[in-house]
């Protein structure tokens, strides 16, 4: 009993001890999920918490590529746009200028148009003036017949002559009164024509200046070329005087040395070798670097550059006229006469300002136009080789025109532009004209004071060496003298006739560009006193 008791103790104990255990593992197992599930919802917020890092970081670099993308696309639309706006403004200036040659062209029909309305109310004037002088001729002519009738009836009656005789007699009267009637119509219509021609020569000429804007440049005979100090003067001089004549001799100008400070003269009669002379010189003095050898290399560089840019300088004339298919020859002759001057006045572009007005006449008067401009280009195309060969430059261009395959037309407007033959077409007149309106109008051409001075005591000089003058003044610029006359010993008849004598005279003794005007003024006074 006691056994089973402790047997029944025993396994009661060991149901308590095992449940005991079972308690325990089963507690450590909750704690061991508890931790498991604690460190499982640890992992998962942390792997919820870098989601949303990695999240927000997509989100943060998207919007940042967006934001890129967008300035991007603005930039590109700000630069397409001012793009657009830089073609917009570039069509509209060009629209602009369109209109504004429409406009032009719109208001140089409307002066031709209200020109040929006038010279057809001019016409329509002249043909009733023909109309009236031809009606007035019929009724003359009835009249002449019935005195012829008269006469004859008359003759026969008191003069007893023949009817033979009587006609002759009648004939020679007639013929006289339709000869003198004939001759003051003719005188008339004469003096109509040539006023008209004078007004229309005058709106050509107008017109040809209004247009033309060339430039003018006049220049001096000699070139200075500046220096940074007197020291440089030895320099150019040299030892014993070397580089200096080394520099004449490759140069072949003369070097002037004075006292005057910081400058160096350079004379030589041909312009070009004196061009070539002034760039050499300059470019020796920036480099410093003065000896015979450096002097010959530099030289020998300035006068390849000066040939391309001698050429390149005739094709820019050419080019800025309209005149095309020279011959290279005188392409490069065109380019010399930059560096030649007449009368201080640069030949190059006197030579395109006579081109351009050439062009203009010719235009007006219904003339070809390039070949007028081609004409007043060449004009003065001897003056290149003019101090190299003797004879007058008209003469000496003609025969390069013609040498290099000018036509005939051309050739003749060159060669008697100064009258040394005689002007064979109306081209040849233009290019006279042309000439003459480019040299002499104001700034063109420049004059030293003194020669001025005396030019317009010379004018008013020849002036006082006729009778009855009592003052004289030059006026305009030496371009018109005004000579007061006694009117006492001088009458109105006389006053014509001197005027005359005084422009012969002035032609005679005086060389002066364009025309001088003479107006001789004869006052009649009266004059009374009241008492």
């Amino acid at each position: 009993m006691e056994v089973l008791v402790t047997l029944l103790a025993l396994v009661v104990g060991a149901g308590a001890g095992f449940f005991a255990a079972y308690r325990l593992r089963r507690k450590e197992e909750f704690e061991e999920r508890r931790r498991a599930e604690e460190e499982a919802r640890l992992i998962l917020e942390r792997a919820r918490r870098e989601a949303e890092t990695i999240t927000q970081e997509a989100r943060i670099r998207a919007k940042e590529e967006v934001l890129k993308r967008k300035e991007e696309l603005e930039a590109e639309f700000v630069r397409r746009k001012e793009a657009l706006e830089a073609e917009h403004r570039g069509k509209l200036k060009e629209i602009e200028e369109k209109s504004a040659r429409i406009a032009e062209k719109e208001k140089e029909l409307s002066r031709k148009e209200g020109e040929l309305k006038r010279l057809e109310e001019d016409l329509r004037a002249k043909l009733a003036e023909v109309q009236k002088t031809r009606e007035d001729l019929e009724k003359r002519q009835a009249e002449i017949k019935s005195l012829i009738e008269e006469e004859k009836r008359r003759l026969e009656e008191v003069a007893r002559m023949s009817e033979e005789e009587a006609r002759e007699l009648l004939l020679s009267r007639v013929e006289e009164e339709a000869r003198e009637e004939a001759a003051r119509v003719l005188m008339r219509v004469e003096s109509e024509t040539k006023e008209e021609a004078k007004r229309r020569a005058q709106e050509i000429l107008a017109l040809a200046i209004s247009r033309c804007a060339a430039e003018f440049v006049t220049e001096k005979t000699v070139s200075v070329v500046p220096l940074p100090s007197d020291e440089m003067k030895g320099r150019i001089i040299g030892r014993e005087g070397r580089n200096i004549r080394a520099f004449e001799a490759a140069t072949g100008v003369t070097v002037l040395i004075d006292d005057t400070p910081e400058v160096v003269v350079l004379s030589c009669f041909n312009p070009i070798r004196r061009e070539i002379a002034r760039l050499a010189l300059e470019r020796l003095v920036a480099d410093g670097r003065i000896h015979p050898a450096r002097i010959e290399e530099v030289v020998k560089k300035v006068e390849e550059e000066m040939e391309t840019t001698i050429k390149e300088t005739g094709e820019k004339a050419a080019f800025d006229v309209g005149v095309y298919g020279l011959h290279p020859e005188l392409i490069k002759l065109l380019g010399k006469l930059k560096y030649r001057t007449s009368y201080t006045q640069n030949v190059l572009q006197h030579s395109i300002e006579v081109a351009f007005i050439c062009g203009v006449m010719a235009g007006e008067l219904g003339l070809d136009v390039k070949k007028a401009k081609r004409a007043g280009l060449l004009h003065d195309i001897g003056k290149a080789v003019d101090f190299e060969q003797e004879g007058p430059h008209a003469l000496i261009g003609a025969d390069l025109a013609r040498k290099y395959g000018e036509d005939e037309e051309i050739v003749n407007a060159i060669a008697a532009h100064h009258e040394d033959v005689p002007a064979q077409s109306v081209l040849a007149i233009l290019v006279q004209a042309a000439d003459a309106v480019s040299g002499a109008r104001p700034g063109a051409r420049r004059e030293l004071l003194e020669t001025y001075i005396k030019r317009l005591q010379d004018l008013e000089n020849i002036a006082y060496s006729f009778n009855g003058v009592q003052k004289a003044y030059a006026i305009q610029a030496g371009r018109e003298v005004r000579v007061i006359v006694d009117s006492g010993k001088v009458s109105d008849e006389e006053a014509v006739l001197l005027a005359r004598d005084i422009a012969r005279k002035i032609e005679e003794e005086m060389k002066f560009p364009g025309v001088i005007k003479v107006t001789v003024v004869r006052e009649t006074r009266a004059v009374e006193y009241a008492k």
